[in-house]
């Protein structure tokens, strides 16, 4: 009964000791785990990346010094007919707003969102971080004609 008494009291102490011991090391800096250090990244929204052409069909885009009123018109019925659902020109809605995009993206790469939502998602940097600030939701592929999404484009700079 004495040596059984003994050796539970030997195990106890074992327990208590090593936990004890346990404590100790996570407190030092030995083996301790570093926090990780994280780069706080601006919004992808918000990013400014003009020299990005994307990925798609258009590769170069000349604008005019004077916005295009007839085709801007065109562009914005066609914004109202399949974007909205999306996209609200002056705030941020399931998708970024329009507003101001010249001055964050090139016009090359805004077409090439809008021509090949699919393909840009799945190979441009940026494409991919706006999916991801978006929760995940793509933008669905309209089947836009390169003439209609130049006039969505004009419309686009009549935003301010």
């Amino acid at each position: 009964m004495v040596k059984s008494l003994k050796f539970l009291a030997l195990v106890i102490s074992l327990i208590v000791f090593s936990c004890g011991e346990r404590d100790k090391k996570e407190e030092s800096s030995y083996g301790k785990k570093e926090p990780l250090k994280t780069e706080k990244k601006e919004p992808a929204s918000k990013r400014i990346e003009l020299s990005n052409k994307g990925v798609g069909p258009i590769t170069s885009v000349d604008l005019g010094l004077v916005v295009d009123q007839d085709m801007a018109t065109h562009g914005k019925e066609i914004y109202g007919k399949m974007c909205t659902a999306c996209h609200k020109a002056d705030k941020k809605f399931i998708g970024p707003s329009p507003t101001g995009i010249l001055k964050r993206r090139s016009p090359e790469w805004v077409m090439n969102m809008i021509l090949n939502p699919e393909g840009m998602t799945k190979e441009d940097p940026l494409a991919k971080d706006l999916l991801m600030e978006f929760n995940g939701a793509p933008m669905a592929n309209q089947g836009l004609t390169k003439e209609d999404a130049r006039a969505v484009l004009e419309y686009f700079r009549t935003l301010k």
